[in-house]
């Protein structure tokens, strides 16, 4: 069966990305693109941004959910939530990639969906997946006896730091090491002259032209050291991981599904 797909965000990379890799798969048709209000996209065909699609249909500045099998969204939180609505009114499964949420509206968000079945990360990526696996396996040997360093590098338009990404390999860190990221965390020392903290885990920024995204955790022991990159070269990882999500979240039950899930890593 053919999986109906409405991709929002097409006013941004990822958005766009997603759109491209729904048009490339056999198995799935982007019937709905959407793209901001007041974007000079709306209303344009939608073959103006995948020209591999023969559809007449135009791009929309709102989600129209009559045949649509899942929802792909990256946006940005305000956007998801009025997404997030439309979908479980509607009894659509939706794939999240919007990051910084406030605490306040990840909890609206996991309340608001709870009718139907849905897939977030911070990072689709097969290989940023299989990266938290080996982070956590390394903090379980290594953590209690290391500083911890998280570095992420993004291009200069993105709006949140660190990423989401960054600080879902934090939370992979700490709850291998039986703690709260929270606890752990450190984001600014710069008004503080005073040693580093032992177990404290440290995030440095990097906002500069278009890097697609790099993140680099660091475990500093005694003698040794180990790091874990991971670097993204194109946003087609990112596109197919969610496409894979959504393939999976269709026709399931209700609930909350990772990539841990999607990749059979559990």
């Amino acid at each position: 069966m053919t999986l109906r797909v409405a991709v929002t965000g097409a006013s941004g990379r990822m958005g766009q990305a997603v759109a491209l890799a729904v048009a490339a798969d056999t198995n799935a048709e982007l019937v709905s693109l959407i793209a901001r209000p007041g974007s000079d996209l709306v209303g344009q065909p939608i073959n103006s941004v995948c020209a591999s699609v023969t559809s007449d249909r135009a791009v929309r500045d709102s989600l129209d959910l009559e045949n649509i099998d899942v929802v792909i969204d990256f946006t940005l939180p305000e956007s998801t939530l009025v997404n997030a609505e439309a979908c479980a009114r509607a009894g659509v499964p939706v794939v999240i990639g919007t990051t910084g949420f406030s605490e306040s509206q990840q909890a609206l968000l996991n309340d608001c969906l709870a009718p139907v079945a849905r897939c977030q990360a911070a990072n689709f990526s097969t290989g940023v997946n299989l990266t938290y696996q080996l982070l956590a396996m390394a903090a379980r040997v290594m953590g209690d006896q290391s500083d911890i360093e998280i570095h992420e590098a993004h291009h200069k338009h993105k709006l949140d730091a660190p990423s989401g990404t960054a600080l879902s390999m934090g939370e992979a860190v700490a709850t291998a090491m039986g703690k709260e990221l929270n606890d752990l965390a450190r984001f600014d020392r710069s008004s503080s002259r005073e040693a580093r903290e032992l177990g404290s885990i440290g995030f440095s920024v990097t906002r500069a032209g278009d890097i697609v995204g790099e993140h680099t955790v660091l475990f500093a022991g005694k003698g040794e050291r180990i790091e874990l990159t991971h670097k993204a070269e194109s946003r087609a990882a990112f596109a197919s991981g969610a496409l894979r999500a959504a393939h999976y979240i269709t026709g399931r039950p209700a609930g909350a599904y990772t990539m841990v899930d999607v990749l059979g890593l559990s």
